[in-house]
């Protein structure tokens, strides 16, 4: 989700802007949950590696 398009109810100035403190929350809000890579995604990936190295182990004996 981007707040390129959002208006702030708060003061009516484009969010992307940040004019006010509720603009700059919510800005803060919507680009703090797409910066990186999630927690779950990287235990979904940890799982997955040890499950291969599990079978790898397994079929080499």
């Amino acid at each position: 989700m981007s707040c390129e398009h959002l208006i702030c109810a708060q003061c009516a100035g484009p969010v992307a802007e940040g004019r006010c403190p509720t603009c700059r929350d919510a800005r803060a809000h919507i680009h703090h949950e797409t910066h990186g890579v999630s927690i779950q995604l990287i235990l979904v990936a940890l799982v997955v590696l040890a499950l291969l190295a599990l079978a790898a182990t397994h079929l080499a004996h």
